[in-house]
């Protein structure tokens, strides 16, 4: 019964109110970014390397891989050397569709082939 009562006793107590003690205030380091371009006509600065290739500029470089012999030695030759990425990444990507061109030509010859040899 003790025990009852102290716990009422606790409950029955006032809430006391903890007076509010601010944190002093840390001022921290401003950085602040710089703006791509300040100027609302002025293009960004994007590294070379980074620059974007035209619509015409892939057409371009479309028609010169497409020269059969030079265009194949120049398409290995832009797939490891340009220092822009965008040309490179292009460069590679029209290899890996020639690949893939010439292994389906070998399969469906290779096919055509048994075919023919089975109606002999």
């Amino acid at each position: 019964m003790d025990s009852n009562n102290m716990n009422n006793q606790n409950y029955q107590q006032p809430y006391q109110q903890q007076p509010y003690q601010q944190q002093p205030y840390q001022q921290q380091a401003q950085y602040q970014q710089q703006p791509a371009y300040n100027n609302f006509y002025q293009t960004p600065q994007i590294p070379e390397e980074y620059k974007p290739i035209s619509m015409w500029g892939y057409f371009g470089y479309e028609l010169l891989f497409a020269i059969p012999f030079i265009g194949f030695i120049l398409l290995i030759v832009m797939s490891f050397a340009p220092a822009n990425k965008n040309v490179k990444n292009f460069a590679r990507s029209y290899f890996c569709l020639l690949i893939i061109i010439v292994v389906l030509f070998i399969i469906l010859a290779a096919t055509g082939a048994l075919a023919s040899l089975a109606y002999m």
